[in-house]
């Protein structure tokens, strides 16, 4: 066997010891798409006799190791033909298998009994996977296909309302969500400020939503992990894929550069509604572009690279006087190795960027901000036997902080080139993971993560009296920010702050019979980045900062638990979770913080802790004409700012107030109910209907409780934090997809998709401001809604 890491070596003599007496040998090998000759993450590698089975991993490969003996396999896909193989297992075999689109395969889920027993058993808990096929036809605003906006309808996720950006997870807020794509970190997962994602459809391969009972390789978000992988490229031939929209066109080509063995894959999207704009006599922009790029190349049956990346861009400006840019720039470089038939490895270089610039041209100055970091991640997965397999891998992070640069664009603007002070961190980690099955009813996935992060030193550091950057004001009973005693220039090489955490993960399975099961899970996670943001939903304007003396790094315990069930066959299937949320060190900042450009962002700081509880119901309808589910969550998502140690005057004990007198609040993202229908209906081969409902409790929110005058101005008076709500928020949409016969006869395939947003045209409140009217003399509400009653048409095509 080849050389391998001493770990490796340790780990597969270990097992190799508990392993069974019996002679057994390993079946092995990748699974491709016939078609394209892409590799397919999932696939149900079955062997029923044994009832036991694996599935693909993010590399379309699979290990087995089985007693000797003759076996009938069953490789099952959503879509795709189930292949049926007999062989006779006397020595190890690595076989390759390419799978076939079914015939009528638009939608149509046929799901094989043994497939469905795999995912009863499985350990695995809290994940959401959505097809692309089903994304492209959920109805969207402008009719523009939205990963973001698709998972808005699986249970637990929310977001802050229309045109907001990021979503919620299980109470969650958006900066806990960790978004990969192409393992990547994607920082700001939308365009024009939360209308549409940064995803292109046509160039994604699989979405993977983890709510919970998270694996141990995933670290550094407290909420969710968002895991998306895009499209390896067709080697087989060229094919160009496309789409025109109310707003926005996006065109793909993939190809051979050698046939069967090297691959190319260039995506792009744009939008074009800015260029009617002048039409209107208006000198106003918004417009955003991306481009998804990726090569793989298979060296041999043991060696494949990759290389892919990212590039997307916003701008958005009123006439020349102020613009804004922003986006993110992402490359991965990918190795993968088969040291054998039970040892894949995978080694990734990974690059990420994200940057926002502002110029100010009435003002004099221009203003770029942004986070880069670089990524070494080495993973390895052994599959020791049917019932042992260990995942374990190490990855390295290095960030650079930029919370800002000031440049004057004018002579005589006035303004002083100034640079905040850049932050700089490491974040270290090393993981095991083991899936055991101990029978055939009870299944375990547990391990252990360890992380490490460095908040290493900057040029210049403000240092407090007691280390406190905000003090307390007895009197008023307010926060306020404190005046630093002193500033030292402590450098790069010195670490200003340490910090190591283990991160456990267990779950576990018991299935009471092929068509249902419980499930348990707990997960601790460490989040070492912080999102400075004071709004409902992020912004391009916020800021990423690292933990340091200051801002301590969060921290989660989560709980859940589940019942799952197949019905009628798998023609139906339930899933009931329960889970609760605990986290440590959630920031808050204090009344009147001002967040932008500043160099001292500890002075506004103060932390707390946050928890949120809730139940998840989800019924799906898997077969059929008629598919879709039904979601449903009842949470509370709340937080809690105490006062600190009480400090001494004289003395005398001062107690601080803390944030809403030390009382737990709602956050920002509490949403009592969440209620989300989704139903597509195959009427022929032409025609394909598909409509959603969603209803969530109104977002909490501050409105003012009393009011005062001074020196002739009316002053409103704001009671505890988030005490009121908007109203709740609802809206049904539809569309409808039309595929031409003559589709069948031609090389060139097109569909047209009708779509009505909010069909009865909800003026959803996105805020509610209070105002003197100026007539009357009277307070008045003043609702903003940003969207009623939308249609849009889609023109998509291949050939």
């Amino acid at each position: 066997m080849p050389k391998t890491t001493i770990l490796s070596v340790l780990v597969f003599s270990f097992f190799s010891i508990c392993s069974y007496s019996q002679q057994r040998f390993t079946l092995s090998g990748t699974i491709r798409e016939a078609a394209t000759n892409e590799t397919m993450i999932g696939v149900t590698v079955a062997v029923p006799n044994l009832r036991t089975g694996t599935t693909t991993n993010e590399y379309g490969f699979y290990s087995l190791t089985l007693p000797e003996g003759e076996y009938e396999v069953l490789i099952s896909y959503l879509g795709f033909e189930t292949i049926r193989e007999s062989l006779v297992l006397n020595a190890n075999k690595q076989i390759n298998y390419k799978m076939v689109e079914e015939a009528q395969q638009l939608e149509e889920v046929v799901v094989s009994e043994n497939a469905e027993r795999l995912d009863i058993r499985e350990p695995q808990m809290s994940v959401n996977t959505l097809a692309v096929q089903t994304i492209k036809r959920i109805p969207v605003v402008l009719g523009e296909a939205d990963v973001i906006k698709s998972l808005l309808l699986l249970p637990g996720v929310t977001s802050a309302g229309e045109a907001s950006s990021g979503f919620n997870v299980r109470g969650g807020a958006a900066d806990q969500n960790l978004i990969l794509l192409d393992e990547a970190t994607i920082f700001n997962s939308s365009h024009l400020f939360g209308f549409f994602s940064v995803f292109n459809p046509d160039a994604i391969k699989d979405i993977k939503l983890y709510k919970g009972g998270i694996p141990s390789r995933y670290g550094g978000r407290v909420s969710s992990v968002l895991e998306i992988f895009q499209r390896e490229g067709n080697s087989k031939e060229t094919t160009v894929t496309g789409g025109i929209g109310a707003v926005a066109s996006r065109l793909l080509v993939e190809g051979p550069i050698i046939k069967d063995r090297t691959a190319f894959l260039v995506g792009g999207r744009a939008s074009y509604a800015h260029l009617l704009l002048p039409l209107f006599d208006v000198d106003n922009k918004a417009y955003f572009y991306d481009l998804n790029t990726k090569i793989s190349h298979k060296i041999n049956d043991n060696n494949s690279i990759y290389l892919s990346g990212y590039f997307g861009r916003d701008l958005f400006s009123i006439s020349d006087r102020f613009v804004n840019i922003y986006g993110n720039a992402v490359g991965n470089f990918r190795w993968n190795h088969l040291f054998s038939d039970k040892l894949f490895s995978n080694l990734s270089l990974i690059y990420s960027d994200y940057f926002y610039g502002l110029e100010l041209d009435f003002v004099g100055f221009e203003w770029d901000s942004g986070i880069r970091n670089f990524n070494v991640k080495y993973d390895l997965k052994h599959y020791i036997n049917d019932k042992f397999q260990v995942n374990y891998g190490l990855n390295n992070i290095y960030y650079v902080f930029n919370p800002g640069k000031i440049i004057p664009n004018r002579e005589d603007s006035g303004i002083v080139e100034d640079q905040l002070t850049k932050k700089y961190a490491n974040e270290a980690a090393a993981y095991v993971d083991v899936e055991q099955k101990i029978n055939d009813k009870l299944s375990f996935n547990y391990g252990l993560r360890v992380s490490h992060f460095n908040r290493f030193g900057q040029d210049e550091f403000f240092v407090y009296e007691n280390d406190q950057p905000v003090v307390f004001d007895p009197f008023q009973l307010i926060y306020r920010e404190a005046t630093p005693i002193d500033t030292i220039n402590p450098g790069r090489k010195a670490n200003l702050a340490t910090y190591t955490n283990f991160e456990p993960r267990i779950s576990a399975a018991y299935s009471f019979n092929d068509k249902s099961s419980v499930k348990a899970s707990y997960t601790r996670l460490a989040q070492y980045l912080h999102l400075l943001s004071n709004t409902s939903s992020p912004t391009p304007l916020d800021v990423w900062t690292p933990s340091g003396p200051f801002v301590k790094p969060q921290l989660l315990d989560q709980y859940a638990m589940g019942y799952f069930r197949d019905i009628n066959k798998g023609e139906f299937s339930l899933e009931v979770e329960g889970f609760y949320k605990d986290i440590d060190n959630r920031i808050d900042y204090i009344d009147g913080a001002d967040l932008i450009a500043n160099n001292a962002i500890e002075q506004v700081i103060l932390n707390g802790s946050a928890r949120a509880y809730g139940l998840e119901f989800l019924l799906r309808k898997n077969e059929g004409r008629f598919q879709g589910w039904l979601a449903y969550t009842l949470s509370r998502s709340e937080q809690q700012t105490p006062g600190r140690t009480p400090n001494f005057d004289n003395g005398r004990s001062n107690l601080e107030t803390g944030i809403n007198f030390g009382e737990w609040y709602s956050t920002p993202y509490d949403k009592t109910h969440d209620l989300a229908l989704y139903g597509n209906y195959e009427i022929n081969d032409k025609w394909n209907i598909n409509a959603n409902f969603i209803y969530q409790t109104g977002q909490p929110t501050n409105y003012p409780v009393g009011q005062f005058e001074f020196e002739g101005v009316v002053v409103p008076f704001f009671g505890l934090r988030n005490q009121q709500r908007l109203p709740d928020y609802h809206r049904l949409d539809i569309s409808a997809t039309l595929r031409p016969k003559r589709n069948l006869d031609k090389k060139i395939k097109s569909e047209w998709i009708f779509s009505f947003y909010n069909v009865y045209n909800r003026m959803n409140a996105a805020s509610i401001n209070f105002r003197q009217n100026q007539d009357t003399g009277q307070n008045e509400a003043v609702r903003t809604s940003i969207f009623g009653i939308v249609p849009s048409i889609t023109y998509n095509f291949s050939f």
